[in-house]
């Protein structure tokens, strides 16, 4: 019996990885890359280099794909330089990078819908603040009214006239 469970649980594995590994071999088999290696084109790596430092790298998150020494970063690159190769725009190669990993991939985010958020927030809490700021400074530097002045010159001679109470 065990033989017989163990003998279905492998050709259940086996049809399930045989789409994976003919997936591998296609992979590998695939047309060579037809851009230049770094270095030969000053145009292409100038352009290479500028959108890799707007995609933020999978692997170390705090990075761009231009500065990580990850290996994904570099297949990213690559990436990167084939399409430009192949005459894609800047923003069309931002947007393939978007579609397949989300705008978290952006390491500036588009400024458009809720991200409009993030670049007017900080302009907005700056002004009230310095609003805010001017007016407290104002209150404290404004010369006391005359009728406060009198006011409290005749509370305070009040209060010295009066007996003293032991």
């Amino acid at each position: 019996m065990r033989r017989l469970l163990l003998a279905a649980m492998l050709m259940v594995s086996a049809a399930w990885l045989a789409p994976v590994a003919v997936g591998a071999q296609e992979t590998a088999t695939a047309a060579p890359t037809k851009a230049p290696a770094p270095g030969v084109d000053s145009v292409l790596d100038a352009r290479v280099k500028a959108i890799a430092s707007r995609l933020r790298c999978p692997v170390c998150q705090g990075e761009s794909i231009q500065d990580s020494p990850a290996e994904l970063s570099a297949q990213m690159k690559t990436l990167v330089r084939e399409q430009l190769y192949e005459g894609r725009t800047e923003s069309e190669v931002l947007d393939y990078f978007q579609a397949k990993y989300g705008q978290w991939i952006l390491l500036e985010p588009r400024a458009e819908g809720i991200n409009l958020l993030v670049y007017g927030l900080p302009v907005a809490f700056i002004v009230l603040g310095g609003i805010g700021i001017m007016t407290v400074v104002k209150k404290w530097t404004r010369p006391p009214s005359a009728g406060g002045i009198a006011a409290s010159n005749a509370s305070d001679r009040d209060d010295n006239d009066a007996p003293a109470e032991d």
